[in-house]
């Protein structure tokens, strides 16, 4: 869904990395018959986002808002693993990250051997978030989830004018909002 993926990609900008939105990887014969997939064409990562260091953000963006959501089974290889292939093949995660790492050396885009880290943005997750957050923590991913995207939303929404849909809807939104566990009391 291209609405959530600039959503993501606007707040990871506010947090000051460089976004690249549907970041084509060219992989080589090599690389496609070490993935099984021969015939591919060129990977496509949702969001590639980096900051003038060494490390690079690999982000798959899964929004779900309407559908039962992420689930901890499914990026363990469960039912819907295939939508989850970055996280469940391991020698797909490592081609394409190691391609992805080439690409942008090779187009100037980052320095010299960066530390590419494969990330999921999820609006929705079902089941215990927490164990979700847990497995990516193992595996050294980064989750962002709707308690992210909504922390990282308010801080837009308190902030400086800037010409964004994402912004004005925040600002509309949640400007002056009473905090969740304060409406409880």
């Amino acid at each position: 869904m291209q609405a959530f993926e600039m959503l993501v990609a606007e707040i990871l900008e506010a947090e000051g990395y460089w976004v690249r939105r549907s970041f084509k990887i060219g992989l080589t014969k090599e690389e496609k018959v070490l993935i099984g997939r021969p015939s591919s064409p060129r990977w496509e990562i949702d969001l590639v986002a980096f900051k003038p260091s060494h490390t690079v953000l690999a982000v798959e963006c899964k929004s779900f808002l309407d559908s039962p959501g992420v689930t901890l089974s499914d990026v363990q290889g469960g039912r819907y693993a295939t939508r989850y292939k970055l996280f469940t093949e391991p020698t797909l995660r490592k081609v394409v990250l190691e391609a992805l790492a080439r690409d942008l050396v090779q187009r100037g885009l980052c320095i010299e051997h960066p530390e590419v880290r494969l990330a999921l943005a999820a609006g929705k997750v079902r089941g215990v978030a927490q164990e979700l957050r847990d497995h990516f923590d193992q595996q050294g991913w980064i989750l962002f989830d709707r308690e992210w995207l909504v922390q990282k939303l308010r801080a837009l929404a308190d902030g400086g004018y800037e010409n964004s849909p994402a912004l004005m809807a925040a600002k509309l939104l949640l400007r002056g909002t009473i905090e969740p566990q304060q409406r409880a009391t």
